[in-house]
């Protein structure tokens, strides 16, 4: 009778019954198994990577403008991290270290999209090739119109909203930064602003590829625009003119001008910057800068000169600035302008004109901002 085969339960596993040698030995029976290795690692996708690195960085806190990205993107980005649970401290070290490596192989980044590239060859290229450059882009249905918007000056969106029908107006600020928005309805006439500010409230149920092709009508009109050869209107090259010459060449030409044009003329003056307008031009706080950037012989001929005038606007001009810096420096200044005694009127209209040609150049650098007159 045949002894029936043991149970699979039963059986031995083969390694446990392996010999060592042709001889063999039992011993292999009652040898521990052998403790299993750590499994592998399934490798990560590129995607899931891209994941890791943007979770590891929320995390801490840094910003990361995924805005930027194409919507295509963010959306696969985010499907990702919706499916992702946990990672070991093993792989999120070597995606780092990976990520960090991918950095530090970077020779050059370029800025992606047509805006970007037209803005960093700006002044190597001609205005008229950027603006073809742009309708192409628009024509092509890849670029977003409204990234090309916001960036411009509010002088160049300012006719839109002046000519184009109020729902128009309504989206075109709906877009804007707020601070932009708010400054471009503050320059509107009344009544316009008002039915612009009403309309807004009618854009809730606007879909974003209406949006989408108002944007890129008004970025058409815009760039329909033949291109200026002056950034600066015609009464802020004829004011700047003015501010440098003599006081005679000054009063003689605004009065031509208000005989010939009296708008164009209360422009201009308006644009004037003259020594005597400085009190009610600089900030208080932005003396010192002036000070700084010239040089001193030059700053006494121009305080020594204006204060001859005993009471008039010259005379105060030079008061404010010598009120709001160091009593220091404003000791000494007063006791070189004593020593100086009596400037020549054509030396002292030049230092004050070497004044306000400071102020201006550090008014263009952006090393301080006129206040506004009003009126």
């Amino acid at each position: 009778m045949t002894e029936p085969a043991p149970s699979p339960a039963l059986r031995p596993p083969a390694a446990a019954l392996a010999r060592p040698g042709a001889g063999g030995s039992a011993r292999a029976l009652d040898a521990p198994a052998a403790a299993p290795g750590p499994a592998a690692r399934p490798a990560l996708t590129g995607r899931q990577k891209a994941a890791v690195i943007v979770r590891l960085l929320l995390a801490e806190g840094a910003p990361l403008p995924l805005a930027a990205l194409p919507e295509h993107l963010q959306a696969s980005l985010t499907e990702q991290i919706g499916q992702m649970r946990l990672v070991d401290r093993d792989t999120l070290r070597a995606v780092v270290e990976e990520f960090v490596a991918e950095l530090d192989r970077v020779g050059l980044a370029f800025p992606g999209g047509i805006d970007g590239a037209i803005a960093m060859l700006d002044g190597h290229i001609s205005a008229s090739a950027a603006n073809r450059l742009r309708r192409l882009a628009g024509a092509s249905g890849k670029a977003d119109p409204w990234e090309r918007i916001t960036r411009l000056a509010p002088e160049r969106l300012l006719p839109v909203l002046e000519a184009e029908a109020v729902e128009v107006g309504a989206v075109l600020l709906s877009k804007l930064a707020v601070p932009r928005a708010a400054e471009l309805l503050g320059r509107l006439p009344g009544e316009r602003a008002r039915r612009i500010a009403y309309a807004v409230s009618l854009t809730g149920g606007i879909d974003p590829e209406t949006v989408r092709r108002i944007g890129l009508s008004l970025v058409a009109q815009i760039e329909a625009e033949p291109p200026r050869a002056f950034d600066a209107g015609p009464e802020e090259r004829v004011g700047a003119i003015l501010n440098v010459s003599a006081a005679a060449t000054r009063d003689d030409v605004l009065a031509g001008l208000a005989a010939t044009d009296a708008a164009f003329a209360e422009r201009v003056r308006r644009a004037i910057f003259t020594f005597a307008h400085i009190p009610a031009r600089l900030d208080p706080r932005d003396v010192p800068k002036i000070l700084r950037a010239l040089p001193q012989p030059q700053l006494v001929q121009a305080l020594a000169s204006a204060l001859a005038e005993g009471e008039g606007a010259e005379a105060a001009a030079a008061e404010f600035l010598l009120a709001h810096m160091s009593q220091r420096m404003a000791a000494a200044l007063r006791a070189e302008i004593a020593e100086a005694g009596r400037i020549r009127d054509r030396d002292g209209e030049a230092a004050r004109a070497a004044v306000v040609t400071a102020l201006r150049d550090l008014e263009g650098q952006g090393g301080l901002a006129l206040l506004v007159p009003e009126g």
